[in-house]
């Protein structure tokens, strides 16, 4: 079947899991820094030197060579292409089912987007699991198959949905202050450029500003979800009373600068491909 003759929510989950997979390849390295920042602060003790991005990057190249920053980007393949493909579909489904004949105003958008990252993120969250694991570098799985296969055993499925609460904490509001920002900033741009040959460009530097804004107010949510992931005998208030109570506030915001950075890129960049994706099947996004 051709793509052009596809149901719009079809159309919606092959642009969207394109997307998702040129902004994964891309930027994988800096969600792998990200995590490991983060997990560091459980063997770290109170008061000692701060490791940075450069010195974590430096450490992984050398150890692991040049390819060990793309370490997990089996299961961030295995979460993203169908992960962000739900995300579109979902997202496109509710746009044209409560806002066929206009666009959603700023407390709507944020709705619109959280919910739609509210499915995708519950649907995707085993995968999400093992990714986190697979970065840390506390764990030798060998594959995703062999790692669920591990955790199920060792665990139980229940392992599998660890961080759930952090996890949702973290990405609704994110992909809901995102897509509010992203949507009136796109709506303030002159008409001139936004149907101009620049409209890419312009609307790739509405999704940079709306990203900051989005991973700063959500990044205390995804440092607690790496530290229950990781150590899934932790509960979500263990976890912040752990981090509090070893690194003070400043603890919630480790990892934030590839965190910011990669979010912002990933988000930015798959939102721009969606919309021109979706621009040449034929459908509005």
């Amino acid at each position: 079947m051709e793509l052009s003759l596809a149901h719009p929510a079809i159309k919606a989950f092959m642009c969207g899991s394109f997307s998702g997979t040129c902004s994964t390849l891309l930027f994988q390295p800096l969600d792998l820094v990200k995590t490991r920042l983060q997990t560091l602060q459980s063997s770290m003790q109170p008061g000692s030197g701060r490791v940075g991005m450069v010195t974590v990057v430096l450490s992984v190249v050398r150890t692991e060579r040049l390819l060990g920053l793309w370490k997990g980007i089996s299961p961030s393949f295995a979460r993203t292409i169908p992960g962000v493909g739900i995300y579109f579909s979902t997202y496109n489904s509710l746009k044209q089912h409560f806002f066929q004949d206009r666009s959603p105003g700023a407390v709507e958008a944020v709705l619109l987007g959280g919910g739609a990252r509210t499915v995708a993120g519950v649907f995707m969250l085993p995968v999400t699991v093992i990714k986190t694991r697979f970065e840390c570098g506390r764990y030798s799985y060998g594959s995703v198959t062999g790692a669920l296969r591990s955790v199920c055993q060792t665990e139980g499925p229940a392992a599998l949905f660890s961080g759930l609460m952090a996890t949702l904490l973290r990405d609704v509001p994110f992909s809901g202050i995102y897509v509010m920002f992203y949507s009136q900033t796109k709506a303030s741009l002159p008409k001139e450029i936004s149907t101009s040959a620049s409209a890419p460009l312009a609307n790739f530097s509405c999704g940079v500003l709306a990203g900051i804004l989005a991973s700063l107010i959500t990044q205390p949510a995804d440092v607690v979800k790496t530290h229950v992931q990781v150590n899934p005998q932790l509960r979500t208030a263990e976890a912040i009373r752990y981090i509090y109570m070893e690194h003070g506030l400043q603890g919630f915001f480790r990892g934030a600068v590839p965190r910011a950075l990669r979010r912002t890129m990933m988000a930015a960049m798959a939102w721009t491909v969606y919309e021109q994706m979706m621009a040449r099947v034929g459908l509005k996004s």
